[in-house]
């Protein structure tokens, strides 16, 4: 830790030889070095072996061009579906992480892959990444994604009432904003929001934020500039809008039932807790998971660990309830539009 920041919890034992490990693979994120990240993590975390995205023939993969937020701009989404049997399926809809400035629609989808081989469609959709192309254009390209991915639902096989979004780190927060968005106008219904340490707040004024420093995870340098690679001079202010940052949204009310889980030593512990806590008191049913000693991303970078194993088996019992028909998964439509 640097001298001036906060105490934070102790890492799990068992992931520190990890964290260890990771620290200095990477260059500090920078404007000089973004290009240099990009490449090196377009396959991937560093470390972490990718997976067949096929498992071994269970799962089709196609990829399809379609309109952006902007007229004549177009987008990509990547398409997995079940090799075998028919639907309607479920939908999961994945908007990926990367801290708004990096990543593809392939990152971070490897924990899905069992679902879709069970009997349901992952469109993941490839956003523009700041700081190219800044707010409010990556939320509004999940949207569209979303919007485009209900009204092909017959095309995709899949069931335009069973679609759930879900992201982690950034996709955490652009999932949790394009709902906002599908809420506000009107379409298209989701059942659930699922989010993985959810990046939420651009005003980094929480204990947990400012926790970290140059530890071999996401830190409060990474975040500042991450978000203001987003938002520049806006972070932090006053116009900002809740769909770009979730956390700034004042009505939580006729949102999907969601999912939360964070580390205790993730520097988006506060901003999670908080959401979750304030979405229960608009009356969203919320499952939350705070893990200790965990870090940001750790279930991935260190999946034997048993904390990380914890997580996962939470997580996918989760999933697999959401993804059941709604009358045995206990979901029911929210009233009003």
């Amino acid at each position: 830790m640097g001298p001036d920041a906060p105490a934070r919890p102790a890492f799990d034992a068992e992931l520190v030889p990890v964290l260890a490990a990771r620290t200095g693979l990477l260059p500090k994120l920078s404007t000089q070095t973004l290009a240099q990240i990009r490449h090196l993590t377009a396959q991937g975390p560093l470390g972490v072996e990718p997976a067949d995205l096929t498992m071994g023939g269970a799962i089709c993969l196609t990829e399809r061009t379609v309109p952006s937020s902007d007229p004549g701009v177009d987008i990509s989404v990547l398409i997995l579906s079940p090799a075998v049997g028919h639907g309607p399926w479920p939908a999961m809809f994945h908007t990926h992480g990367g801290g708004m400035v990096m990543g593809n629609s392939r990152s971070q989808i490897e924990p899905f892959l069992p679902h879709v081989a069970a009997g349901a469609v992952l469109v993941s959709v490839d956003y523009r990444l700041a700081p190219e192309h800044p707010d409010p254009a990556p939320v509004e390209d999940c949207y569209a994604g979303l919007v485009w991915t209900a009204e092909h639902a017959a095309e995709l096989d899949i069931d335009p009432g069973r679609i759930m979004i879900i992201g982690g780190s950034a996709g955490g927060g652009l999932a949790a904003g394009t709902a906002l968005l599908a809420r506000d106008r009107g379409f298209p219904h989701l059942t659930h929001q699922v989010l993985f340490y959810p990046m939420l707040d651009d005003r980094m004024e929480s204990h947990s934020s400012q926790m970290l420093d140059g530890e071999g995870t996401w830190d409060r340098h990474d975040n500042l500039f991450g978000w203001t690679a987003l938002l520049g001079e806006r972070r932090g202010g006053t116009a900002v809008s809740p769909y770009a940052v979730p956390a700034r949204a004042t009505d939580l009310t006729r949102l999907p039932r969601t999912y939360i889980d964070v580390g205790d030593c993730d520097a988006f512990r506060d901003e999670a807790v908080e959401h979750a806590l304030r979405l229960s008191q608009a009356g969203v049913s919320v499952d939350l998971h705070l893990w200790a000693g965990a870090y940001h991303g750790s279930e991935i970078t260190a999946p034997d660990a048993e904390v990380s194993q914890q997580m996962t088996r939470v997580r996918d019992d989760y999933l697999r309830r959401a993804l059941r028909p709604a009358a045995d998964a206990g979901v029911s439509r929210p009233p009003g539009p």
